[in-house]
């Protein structure tokens, strides 16, 4: 099981992003997919999960209305939009798979002006 996160960077606060995660070595449609994030000095918190039945989706309630996960099966692929970013949400990214202690690498996010 592979998991490979991309797409994080520097944004100015009201700006947008689009994470990335590929993933290798399992049958990507069987499984709930989910980002997490850890901020400088915090533990790692679920941001938003993708089910793998009827693509559902939930969010951390922070995140609501700006953040949109999706997934593209027939790619092993799965997206996190971020719009209209706030310093809070600067951390590193991380997708995970269910079924598992499965992590990528991690990406990291920075909003700051």
């Amino acid at each position: 099981v592979q998991l490979v996160e991309s797409g994080g960077g520097l944004v100015q606060p009201g700006g947008s992003l689009k994470l990335s995660c590929e993933g290798s070595g399992f049958t990507f449609s069987l499984f709930t997919m989910s980002w997490y994030r850890q901020a400088p000095g915090k533990g790692r918190e679920l941001v938003a999960t993708s089910t793998r039945s009827d693509y559902g989706t939930d969010y951390l309630d922070s995140v609501k209305g700006r953040f949109t996960v999706s997934r593209d099966n027939a790619k092993n692929m799965m997206y996190l939009q971020m719009n209209n970013l706030k310093p809070e949400d600067t951390a590193v990214y991380y997708c995970k798979r269910a079924s598992g202690d499965y992590w990528g690498q991690g990406t990291q996010v920075t909003v700051s002006s």
